[in-house]
């Protein structure tokens, strides 16, 4: 394999798949793009972006070379030296590991599958899974992980939105199955990052994710249960927390919302907890965070009740929900809060309704609800307005000045002078 100048199958266009395709084009490889979904393969044939920070004019940059090839079929995993998977791991109803995309992507992949070829896994899953997954798939086809096959896992480290740091300057960590495997991997990744990061297996390499994904749910969840302790103490927690980052050594800010929502957060550690209860144990401050995460959107829907009923019960009012992305300034609505919110709104008989700019449409509760505008007369037929999302491209200034009562899970509304109708929750 020539590293300088390979083909690169990337299985899964999404978040993860799409960027990593284009910064492989920027250093000059072939990009054979694959998707099931055949409705991106067409907008990217268009040259259309589906992604809210990645643009329609990056999607061009992509194609002008005549080095990018997209398709809904796995075919052309044959004309690559490497192939890169790049799909969803989610958890089922249970809350246990799905792995039906990464072993569906794999089946696809394997009547294709060529002497010499180097196959990473780059999506989030418990430690094990490279090597009691995939290998044995892998040489089921007769292929020898190792001699003529090489196999390695190399988490993907994506941040969506405007502000996340370019790809190529993220350390890249990976652990290949052997030291072949490993070399060969990292000869790849080293033509398009600054930096490799190689520990010793897949094993380690894969946990490395979970841990840390789950030190970020523990903390996040510690500021959200302490978000509840400082309602009933009087306490500002914004404030507190901004008074703490003033040391400059041994604090490490972390913020409260309306719950932990993306694919990554509030999923990544299940799949740590699951795999520890093979081995006889398990996290109990995991399943604490866990816990306290889920039971955010109730505590956010009763405070919204009790402030409402002073005038109205909550099944006679009327919600404007503002943001329902899981963060601000995307349009990735993966396991984000404000769905729940919603949901228990409109089950408690509120009449509710949204704006998003990067959302038009959510399903809630198997029923679609259109976004609105956000105008100052959608505004004030409303009985509070409920941020659950951030977003920059809006004027917290002329919403405070245009509601009756806001409801703010996000601090949006720090800057405001005239707090009189806010409700920091």
């Amino acid at each position: 394999m020539n590293q300088a100048k390979a083909s690169i199958a990337v299985i899964g266009l999404g978040y993860v798949g799409l960027p990593l395709a284009s910064l492989f084009l920027q250093n000059g490889h072939t990009v054979y793009g694959i998707d099931v979904d055949a409705s991106k393969i067409a907008k990217l044939r268009n040259l259309q972006s589906y992604l809210s920070d990645f643009t329609s004019r990056e999607i061009r940059a992509m194609f002008a070379g005549g080095r990018f090839h997209v398709s809904d079929s796995f075919s052309d995993i044959s004309r690559a030296d490497a192939v890169i998977m790049c799909v969803p791991t989610p958890l089922d109803r249970n809350f246990e590991p799905d792995l039906t995309y990464v072993r569906g992507a794999m089946n696809n992949a394997l009547p294709y599958l060529q002497k010499g070829q180097l196959i990473v896994l780059e999506s989030s899953t418990y430690p094990g899974t490279t090597e009691e997954v995939l290998l044995p798939m892998i040489e089921s086809t007769g292929l020898v992980v190792g001699q003529t096959a090489f196999l390695a896992y190399s988490p993907e480290r994506i941040d969506p939105g405007p502000d996340q740091k370019e790809l190529h300057l993220i350390p890249k960590v990976l652990g290949g199955v052997t030291e072949k495997c490993t070399e060969t991997a990292k000869a790849v990744y080293e033509s398009i990052f600054d930096r490799v990061v190689v520990v010793s297996s897949p094993r380690v390499a894969e946990f490395t994710k979970l841990l840390e994904n789950c030190q970020r749910l523990i903390n996040i969840s510690f500021m959200n249960e302490l978000a509840i302790l400082c309602e009933k103490m009087n306490i500002n927690l914004w404030e507190a927390i901004e008074a703490a980052s003033t040391k400059p050594y041994g604090f490490t800010p972390y913020y409260p919302g309306p719950g932990i929502g993306g694919h990554c957060i509030p999923v990544d550690p299940l799949y740590l907890q699951w795999k520890a209860k093979q081995y006889g144990g398990d996290s109990k401050f995991i399943e604490l965070a866990h816990r306290v995460n889920e039971s955010k959107p109730d505590y956010v829907v009763e405070k919204v009740t009790r402030h409402l009923s002073a005038n109205k019960p909550l099944a006679e009012s009327k919600v404007f929900v503002l943001g329902v992305t899981y963060k601000k300034d995307v349009n990735d609505l993966r396991e984000s809060s404000a769905l729940p919110i919603v949901q228990k709104l409109m089950e408690a008989g509120a009449t509710v309704n949204f704006h998003d700019p990067y959302i038009n449409r959510i399903e809630v509760g198997g029923r679609s609800l259109d976004g609105v505008a956000l105008t100052k007369r959608n505004i004030q037929q409303h009985d509070c307005v409920l941020i659950l999302t951030d977003h920059s491209s809006i004027s917290y200034e002329n919403l405070a000045s245009f509601s009756h009562l806001i409801f703010d899970t996000r601090n949006a509304t720090k800057n405001i002078e005239d707090r009189k109708n806010i409700i920091v929750i």
